[in-house]
């Protein structure tokens, strides 16, 4: 905190710690330094201002020092590269202040592209348990008669209250998908049918897939709700 203090009462302060940052982690083979560094660019993220917020999603950063860290020479373990494409994601649906994620929105998008799986969300991870736990507590009879199944399909007492800040991320989810609801519009837009470009086709099948798995975990839990 107080780094964090420091980045927000000096004038070259996001700059400089941006700068620190990125020597922290490049070339660096320490997972131990690695994930304590990530811990420090998470706790800046949200304790630090636009100032820094704007510095830390511009593709010099993402894609020049985190991304390269998904390389399979540093062997990261799962939970620290899972823990970066969730920076990437995460960052990519905006901050409160106007701040511009333009950059990292194009660096997640072309990771979507290439095939990288991004760790499911909070609200996905959500809706996962719920399933799991409404499937343990409601196991399915064999010839389940008509109140039942209903009861199955929707218990009386599954409201689910979200909590402030998971509200914030299911608005987060809602402006994913609409943003690559336009992206794929714009890509329907500029090829013609006969002549695709094949990899703009290819991204509109990862954004299609993307696309279909949040709404189906986004109606799930509204209907939850």
């Amino acid at each position: 905190m107080n780094i964090c203090d420091i980045i927000n009462t000096t004038q070259d302060g996001p700059k400089d710690a941006v700068k620190a940052l990125k020597k922290r982690i490049s070339k660096n083979y320490n997972h131990k330094e690695i994930q304590l560094t990530l811990s420090l660019i998470d706790m800046c993220v949200q304790n630090c201002g636009p100032s820094f917020q704007s510095l830390i999603v511009k593709k010099e950063f993402v894609k020049e020092n985190l991304v390269k860290l998904l390389n399979p020479r540093y062997n990261l373990p799962l939970d620290i590269q899972n823990r970066i494409l969730n920076f990437i994601k995460t960052w990519s649906q905006g901050f409160p202040g106007g701040v511009d994620v333009s950059e990292v929105k194009e660096v997640y998008l072309d990771l979507l592209k290439k095939g990288v799986q991004f760790p499911p969300s909070e609200v996905e991870a959500e809706t996962a348990r719920q399933e799991t736990a409404q499937l343990s507590s409601n196991p399915p009879t064999s010839v389940p008669t008509a109140p039942a199944l209903s009861s199955v399909i929707a218990p009386k007492n599954s409201t689910i209250t979200l909590v402030p800040e998971q509200i914030g991320k299911l608005h987060s989810e809602l402006d994913m998908v609409k943003m690559n609801v336009r992206v794929m519009s714009a890509i329907l837009m500029e090829n013609t049918p006969g002549s695709e470009n094949h990899e703009d086709i290819e991204l509109l099948q990862v954004l299609y897939a993307f696309g279909d798995n949040q709404s189906k975990c986004l109606l799930k839990l509204f209907s939850k709700l």
